[in-house]
């Protein structure tokens, strides 16, 4: 599917793997925003967001640190429920606030994830079409080398503009005032504290993607192998996107608990004026939760994690080679034309 010919000029341009992947990030955002909606909205439901306090919210792409209003705020998260489960959850939303609710507060996560996700594949692809004319197009490193750097960029890129982005959220700055307020920060903490909470999301996002790269390209050869086809199937890459994501989700797990836990200390320290010891540390952080729940709080929320990772990497790879494979198909028609 990402090839249909020997020759360059049917290859997707950039521009072309660009809008692809951009394709893929929306509708997969669409398919998976609504379960993160459903998790936070019965996560509050349970224990009240309180003002200051930090969640986590998802949209299949990336994640967010959303720093909670005020009390008698109306946000999303905050809306009464009485919710039984995952699936009572969503029936009453959609019956009581219409089927919109079930994207609420999708479009600044889109903001975001649009341009680091197109960074992301894009990236990728270009990598491995120089790393093969270097190394050889078999070498099994390549997908490894590949993703971790394209992904190391692509979080490098966002890390400030999560940062700006939350402080918009939470003390509804003007452009003005935020620039005041980030300028003052430079001057005082550095240029480097504009990547707080980078350190963690490296930990995790890089190894994610090595080994989530480097099994969907065996599993993608494989498949193809047994199936007698030169290229992926719609089918091929949809599955072999939600076995690598779900092997990567599962490994990379203990980076994704002391994430989200150094995220949401970082964000709570500067919002409710708490000095917290913990936040300048992602060993200290792990070392903390192992003391308190023991190696397996390192694995906390495995099933949610996979329920979110897996059709979230098989939608998005599916629908992002498929677009590629289109691109393919149009250009070596338009390379026929006379």
């Amino acid at each position: 599917m990402a090839e249909t010919s020997d020759s360059n000029l049917d290859k997707p341009t950039i521009i072309q793997q660009a809008i692809a992947s951009c394709c893929g990030a929306i509708i997969t955002s669409l398919f998976v925003t609504p379960l993160d909606v459903v998790k936070t909205r019965l996560q509050a439901q349970t224990n009240p967001f309180s003002k200051g306090k930090c969640f986590v919210y998802s949209n299949g792409l990336m994640d967010h640190i959303c720093v909670c209003e005020n009390g008698d705020s109306k946000a999303w998260y905050k809306k009464p429920g009485h919710f039984k489960g995952t699936l009572d959850a969503f029936v009453k939303i959609v019956q009581i606030e219409g089927i919109k609710s079930l994207w609420s507060g999708l479009p600044p996560t889109l903001i975001m994830a649009l341009p680091t996700t197109v960074i992301y594949f894009t990236c990728y692809d270009q990598l491995s079409e120089a790393l093969k004319s270097r190394l050889g197009k078999d070498d099994e490193h390549i997908p490894v080398l590949a993703g971790s750097l394209s992904r190391f960029g692509s979080v490098t890129v966002v890390s400030p503009l999560e940062l700006i982005r939350t402080r918009m959220q939470y003390r509804n700055l003007s452009y003005n005032q935020l620039y005041m307020c980030i300028s003052s920060k430079v001057a005082t903490d550095g240029w480097f504290s504009l990547w707080r909470g980078w350190s963690s999301t490296v930990l995790r996002d890089v190894p994610f993607s090595a080994i989530y790269w480097y099994n969907y390209e065996r599993f993608k050869k494989m498949m193809c192998k047994e199936v007698g086809v030169h290229e992926p199937t719609f089918l091929i890459a949809f599955t072999s996107g939600a076995a690598s994501g779900s092997i990567a989700a599962v490994v990379t797990l203990p980076f994704d608990v002391v994430k989200t836990h150094r995220q949401t200390q970082l964000w709570e320290s500067e919002t409710l004026k708490i000095p917290q010891r913990d936040c300048t540390s992602t060993w200290a952080t792990m070392r903390k939760i192992v003391a308190k729940n023991g190696i397996t709080g390192l694995f906390a929320g495995i099933i949610p994690r996979l329920f979110k990772v897996a059709p979230a990497c098989a939608i998005m790879i599916s629908t992002y080679e498929y677009g590629k494979s289109f691109f393919s198909h149009l250009n070596e028609k338009m390379s026929q034309r006379p």
